[in-house]
């Protein structure tokens, strides 16, 4: 049995959304970041942790890849071309969709006032811009962005698409907001959403 700690709100969403797709049992303990209990197993105080027997994992992309190699779905075999493939989709997407919107996160809400710089966001929105225009190209009429295959990459990237929608980032590629569609009427998701 696995236990996440984290907000439905955070990137914790990833990993309970990862666990309805893989339909495993788990624990859900829903915490805001800095809180007591989630500095009990991580002193950065940040969220989603995974207890996985006796051991804590951190990082919600290294954590829902772990899900997907052990139980052997939502991912590719390491070593493997298509691997390499779905790696580099979300690297991409940690780099161009996660980083733009959590430095604006930063800089709205989370940083000290005297520390946030709002002038950013209109560069980040303008980064964001190009990189969906990126993913577009990339994605293309394909359903999943390995083809037919559902993957981890996937997860993050709509769950980035809908914190993009939610933060007033524009996604004015079609393909792109019809995929994020496709992606949140997942049974999964459903289940993730009402845990």
């Amino acid at each position: 049995m696995y236990k996440l700690i984290g907000s439905k709100k955070s990137r914790a969403f990833r990993v309970l959304w990862a666990l309805e797709e893989l339909e495993l049992e788990y624990e859900f303990s829903p915490v805001l970041p800095r809180s007591d209990e989630i500095r009990a197993v991580n002193p950065s105080g940040k969220v989603p942790a995974l207890l996985v027997d006796g051991e804590v994992l951190l990082d919600s992309v290294a954590i829902i890849q772990f899900l997907a190699d052990k139980h052997g779905k939502l991912t590719y075999p390491a070593g493997t071309i298509e691997r390499a493939k779905q790696d580099g989709f979300t690297q991409f997407i940690n780099d161009e969709m996660d980083g733009c919107l959590w430095t604006a996160a930063r800089n709205t809400f989370i940083l000290p006032e005297d520390k946030r710089i709002p002038q950013i966001k209109t560069a980040l929105r303008w980064e964001f811009g190009r990189s969906m225009d990126v993913l577009a190209e990339r994605l293309g009429d394909r359903e999943w962005l390995m083809g037919d295959t559902f993957t981890i990459a996937d997860i993050v990237a709509a769950h980035c698409g809908t914190w993009a929608r939610g933060a007033n980032f524009e996604i004015s590629q079609p393909n792109v907001n019809a995929y994020i569609d496709r992606a949140v009427a997942r049974p999964a998701w459903k289940r993730a959403t009402d845990a």
